[in-house]
This record gives C-alpha cells, structure tokens and sequence, in this order.
C-alpha cells in the first residue's frame, strides 16, 4: 500500500443497547468489548487511523486508554436505537475534514460486536479495494447456512408465498445443489472509499466486491447466548490470538 493512503478504521459505538445493556463496555474476556475491535484496526498494517465515534463519555474514555481516538463526541440525533449507519459515518468525516482538513481515501466500518475478528481479514478487504479502485466498496461474506430461494412470507389470505422470484420453476422444491449460489453479508468488515460516503450518500455503493470468509470464522454477538459461546472459544483455544492476528500483551495491556 502507497504510504499516501489514508485509511480509517472508524468504529461506531453508542451509550445505548436494547439486547446486552452498555454491551460495548462490558468485560468481554477480561476486557471490554469495544477493546478488540480497536486492538484489531491498530494491529492492521493497511490502517493509518483508528477513531471511535460514540455518545458516550464512559465509551469515549475506555477507547481512548485502549488506544484510539476519540476527538470528537456524535450528537445525540445520531445515536438514536433507529440512526442507520450512514449519518454517524458522515457526521465523523465531515467533522474531521472541518476541524482537521483530515481527508481518508479509505474508511473502514469495525463494528464492536465482531471482538473475534482476524486482522488479515482487514487487510485483504483493504487491498482488495485499492487493486480495484473501480469498485465502491468490499464487504465480508459468507455462505448462508439456509438459501433464500427455500424462504416463505405469508400473503394477507394466510398462504405461503415464495421469498425469491426466479427463472427457475418451484425453485423451494429443487435441491439445494440446483440453486444460485447466495451470500450472507455478515458485519464483520465493511471498507468503501470515502467519497462512496460523502459524494453517492451510500455506505456501500453499487459497486460492491465480496470478501469470502469461511462460516466458521464469523462471530457476532447479539445475544447473551452469543457472548458466553465467544468467551468459551477463547478460553478454550479454539481461536488463538496469533490466528486473530494482535496479542492482548500488546494491544490490550491496560488495567480497565
């Protein structure tokens, strides 16, 4: 990567949490939670900078002894349970553009409930974007544990209808061998160019490559069902921190 590029690893992290309450403080492992993701954007090589946009003094605190930065606190009306991802992104490089004339190429979307994230996994969706710099953005994928095309709604007569119109006839009655292939967008990494943001109002544009992960490597956490499996896997060296790509000795060394 060109010494040139701007790439920011911008993590969202509001005070407010319906399914875990203060999730992303929460000790996770003996650290909270929003730890991992910054551990993560500061042990990749692609990434220049690692900000935390949030609304929450505590949050801004805790991130900040962890290593990010946080110049900045969001304004309420963009940490709302209902504010789609867009607005925090483009109130983040508004203001850093306003305040600082700070200009990333790049933006990378950590999201805090992904803590078990490979740092490789960045980098290659970085790079994947700069070797196509015709694409919008790079997101992770993966293969679903269920295809689309065997999904129902019920219509207002109460009967099934099928999800997906194809070209194929009673597609819900094929094997699953005969069906499109489909991809799950997981969270884990999003990276789109800035101007995907700023210049189409998009967090992802219409040009979108896949990053393809294995199934077993996207961990998310939602629930308290979610958090417990995630400890155990660390506990139990499941997932090890050389596979994860930082060390906690070195990225999560403060006493919390």
């Amino acid at each position: 990567m060109e010494h040139q590029t701007e790439v920011l690893a911008l993590i969202p992290a509001r005070g407010g949490s319906k399914s875990i309450p203060r999730k992303n403080i929460r000790p996770f492992y003996g650290h909270p939670l929003i730890a991992y993701s910054i551990a993560a954007g500061l042990a990749a090589e692609t990434v220049t900078r690692v900000i935390v946009s949030t609304d929450d003094e505590e949050i801004a605190a805790i991130a900040r002894q962890y290593g990010a930065e946080v110049p900045f606190l969001r304004p309420a009306e963009f940490a709302q349970d209902d504010t789609p991802d867009l607005p925090v992104f483009q109130h983040a490089l508004q203001w850093l553009a306003e305040n600082e004339r700070y200009h990333p190429q790049i933006v990378v979307q950590l999201r805090p409930t992904s803590p078990l994230r490979r740092v490789e996994h960045i980098d290659h969706a970085v790079y994947k974007l700069l070797l196509q710099p015709q694409a919008d953005s790079v997101r992770t994928v993966i293969e679903p544990f269920q295809n689309p095309y065997k999904m129902w709604t019920i219509d207002a007569s109460g009967f099934l209808r099928p999800l997906l119109q194809s070209g194929l006839p009673e597609a819900y009655n094929l094997p699953r061998q005969a069906l499109p292939q489909v991809y799950w967008q997981t969270g884990y990494v999003d990276v789109m160019w800035s101007d995907t943001i700023l210049e189409k109002h998009s967090m992802s544009g219409e040009h979108i490559l896949p990053l393809i992960m294995p199934s077993s490597e996207w961990i998310d956490i939602d629930s308290e069902d979610d958090w417990q499996r995630a400890e155990r896997l660390l506990a139990n060296g499941e997932i090890s921190w050389d596979e994860l790509g930082f060390a906690p000795d070195r990225y999560l060394h403060l006493n919390w």
